[in-house]
């Protein structure tokens, strides 16, 4: 039978101490996020829908987007124990220079409409952890304003080919003066890609207030008071941003891209050559002949054609083909740092995260950013710890595998 007495105020006392309270409104909403998922669903609830959807969503039915995340989910370690993991070295060289971390921070568009801090909240996240963050060509901040608000960061480019040579001319030559060491070429934007959720919500550039909107920002004030009292929001690199996205695309951009435009970016550019959005190996081959520095294997995260093949399954057969001719990157519905670490295992010079960022950003603006790289960096060095790596280095496929359908693998049988 249980015995009992009444505790001592000495044994209370470690019980009754409060817990550390965040005076910050935005440091206590993030101090609860433990996850990329979490901080979605703090961004979720902060910000009106449409922005939301603008970020949260793909192309059509999601398709391409659901599968790259599903596939991430069937990556199996494979954990070696009894290793020193007491220290881990997570650094990585990726197109030449160091990375503190495998990973960097991809282009994004109409990264204001997230968070009024917009690229200038998030360069100097990726500058203070040592990662490289990439421009958008659709980005809301000027290449010489993003540069000058993170000067000792690493800065990339992405560019999107216009119909109009001399603007692409334009802003190639203002990101090579503004000290700019990578240019990232997107190449799977001919047409714009079919994103239901803009459409049913309006989304419009710069946002309309129609009545539907006025509803939706009636419950998030702040967001529209951050809007109307800071700088107009518009895509920095366009003289014109009336109507959808897709219009802008379609608008602007030209589907005549083809391997000369590489070349001829090859021969201008005097730092590193990117192509991104590679979907094959006979077209990661074919760039690389062109003379691209490293490819990145995309989908544009789901956001342009549906049903698109899954960017993490390309990974292998890709760095075969290429060898060492070439870095091959890789982005689309990485969520965790175990999706990098896999990444990296699998052959990946390094990965990009996109929305795992910008649910950050609108979470908690420039401290959102920097949770999200925390929460992704921690990820990254206990999954390694776990799995008995000490150096990202190190890592290779006999660490990590991608379960064939999701299903038992055929070793594991016996």
């Amino acid at each position: 039978m249980v015995q009992r007495r009444f505790p001592r105020p000495s044994e209370l006392a470690p019980l009754l101490r409060p817990a550390p309270f965040l005076r910050d409104a935005t440091e206590r909403r993030l101090a609860r996020a433990t996850s990329i998922h979490d901080l979605r669903e703090i961004a979720r609830r902060r910000t009106p829908r449409a922005v939301f959807d603008y970020t949260d969503g793909a192309a059509e039915d999601e398709r391409s987007l659901n599968r790259a995340r599903e596939v991430w989910g069937t990556v199996e370690f494979t954990p070696s124990v009894l290793r020193d993991v007491s220290s881990v070295d997570l650094t990585r060289d990726i197109l030449g220079k160091c990375s503190a971390l495998p990973f960097a921070l991809a282009p994004t568009g109409f990264t204001r409409m997230m968070g009024t801090g917009g690229e200038r909240a998030v360069a100097p996240v990726a500058r203070d952890a040592g990662i490289p963050y990439a421009l958008s060509t659709m980005g809301t901040t000027t290449i010489e304003d993003t540069a000058a608000a993170a000067p000792d960061g690493r800065h990339w480019f992405q560019l999107y080919l216009w119909r109009d040579r001399s603007v692409a001319k334009d802003l190639v030559a203002r990101a090579e003066a503004a000290g700019y060491d990578t240019l990232m070429l997107t190449v799977d934007t001919p047409v714009g890609g079919n994103r239901r959720r803009d459409v049913h919500n309006g989304l419009s550039v710069p946002p309309a207030l129609s009545l539907k909107t006025f509803l939706d920002g009636a419950r998030h004030p702040h967001w529209w008071f951050d809007l109307l009292t800071t700088e107009p929001l518009t895509f920095a690199s366009l003289e014109t941003s009336d109507g959808t996205v897709a219009d802008l695309i379609n608008r602007v951009f030209d589907p005549a891209l083809t391997l000369d435009d590489v070349t001829w970016l090859r021969d201008t550019w005097p730092g590193k050559l990117v192509v991104k959005g590679i979907q094959s190996v006979a077209d990661a081959r074919r760039v690389t002949d062109a003379g691209a520095d490293a490819v990145l294997l995309s989908n544009h995260g789901g956001r342009q054609l549906d049903r698109a093949p899954v960017p993490a399954e390309l990974i292998e057969p890709v760095v075969q083909e290429l060898g060492d001719d070439a870095e091959v990157l890789v982005d689309t519905g990485i969520m965790h740092g175990g999706d990098v670490v896999a990444a990296v295992a699998l052959g990946a010079r390094a990965a990009l995260v996109g929305r795992a960022y910008l649910y950050g950003l609108m979470a908690g603006g420039q401290l959102g950013v920097r949770r999200s790289v925390d929460i992704l960096t921690a990820e990254i060095e206990r999954t390694m710890q776990l799995i008995g790596v000490t150096k990202v280095d190190d890592l290779r496929p006999q660490h990590a595998h991608l379960r064939p359908n999701g299903g038992t693998p055929e070793r594991a049988r016996h």
